[in-house]
């Protein structure tokens, strides 16, 4: 039976800090974390495009770039999710209660170029109560995003939402993952050497056109891979994405000192922040997970690269809904697929609909996306 310290361990879900949230819906943010990112630079895109396993020589090669419609490098689509702490998960309110970032509806209007500067503006949407089975009560805590270059063009918008929960409840609760709590699966490695042929075979459409008249509904997209997680792969994301709230000395001490709520004891008693479950697999236990997990906006990062490698240099993604549905522990593996649903024109412009699935190697159900593009005609 838990003591009632261990019931208090962590902040909760109140009335009082829920009405502090509803008073700011509709009003902008002006005083928040500056972005990892201000300009998309050559490194800032490389350094990106890697984080998230993704070697498209039109983010990383100026030769190769140069040679594209874009006339140079051009940054991948969620490469906006280093601009804007914001649409990656920083939220206000309720502080020491957990947030899990949970999704994202981008839908972007113009390219953004190397060396472009992004401004954005942000505000609090919406905030819906849910009744869920692995936390408890819990709140979708929706924010609007928009994104503008130097010129002033309004090159793309997202809503972002995390959910709050009680970390002790869902601690308690985490029967989502009973299957896989405490365990430490080693795959076969036989097994391994044939998932990586799809490393091998990755297939980049890159310069060659896909073609909207070459595409019909029921087609489908060649499977992508991602992982097997590692803490270090968790690592390598952040070092492209910024992190949330990864601070060291002094700039630790100072967040910490303004925002107490962030400060979490470690083992040693230290003040540390709630991002560390994703690298710290006794702490990600304590909030109902399996062990250290990967980041959400890397996730729907996996899904846009499953879509850009596909759609090739001249399709352009207009529009993807991303919705996290599971945890991906230290050890999973992942299977992207999709399948064209839909074909279309508007404004005399073709498109083309993909559903996506992303599932783990036990067959779970990772993340669902819903993406769409345009694509050049022969017409």
């Amino acid at each position: 039976m838990a003591t009632q310290a261990q019931e208090k361990k962590f902040p909760k879900i109140t009335e009082e800090g829920l009405e502090d949230l509803r008073a700011r819906i509709g009003v902008a943010i002006e005083n928040t974390v500056e972005p990892w990112n201000y300009e998309a630079t050559r490194d800032a895109i490389r350094h990106y495009a890697h984080g998230i396993g993704d070697d498209n020589p039109l983010w990383c090669d100026p030769a190769y770039a140069e040679k594209s419609s874009y006339g140079g490098i051009v940054a991948l689509p969620s490469f906006l999710f280093t601009t804007s702490r914001i649409v990656s998960g920083y939220c206000g309110g309720l502080p020491g209660v957990h947030a899990m970032w949970a999704g994202a509806d981008w839908t972007w209007h113009k390219p953004v170029l190397r060396g472009d500067t992004i401004r954005t503006e942000a505000h609090l949407k919406d905030l819906i109560a849910h009744q869920t089975r692995f936390a408890g009560r819990a709140y979708q805590q929706i924010y609007h995003v928009d994104f503008y270059n130097q010129h002033g063009d309004h090159v793309a918008e997202c809503d972002s939402y995390v959910f709050r929960t009680d970390r002790d409840e869902a601690r308690e609760r985490g029967s989502k993952y009973d299957s896989v709590k405490g365990k430490v699966e080693t795959i076969d490695p036989a097994q391994l050497e044939e998932w990586f042929d799809l490393y091998r075979n990755e297939e980049v459409r890159g310069s060659a056109p896909r073609y909207w008249e070459d595409v019909a509904v029921g087609d489908t997209l060649p499977k992508m891979m991602k992982g097997p997680m590692t803490v270090t792969g968790f690592i390598g994301y952040a070092q492209g994405w910024g992190g949330l709230y990864i601070r060291t000395n002094k700039l630790h001490f100072q967040l910490i000192d303004a925002h107490p709520g962030l400060g979490i004891p470690n083992k040693f008693g230290i003040k540390d922040v709630p991002e560390r479950v994703h690298w710290d697999d006794d702490f990600a236990r304590e909030v109902g997970t399996p062990g250290a997990y990967d980041y959400g906006p890397e996730r729907c990062s996996w899904l846009t690269h499953h879509m850009t490698n596909w759609i090739g240099d001249d399709g352009f993604l207009t529009r993807h809904t991303c919705q996290i549905r599971r945890h991906n522990p230290d050890g999973d593996v992942i299977f992207i697929t999709g399948e064209v649903v839909r074909k279309f024109e508007e404004d005399g412009k073709k498109f083309v609909e993909v559903q996506q699935r992303a599932e783990t190697h036990r067959g779970e159900m990772s993340a669902i996306g819903t993406a769409v593009a345009q694509l050049p005609s022969k017409g």
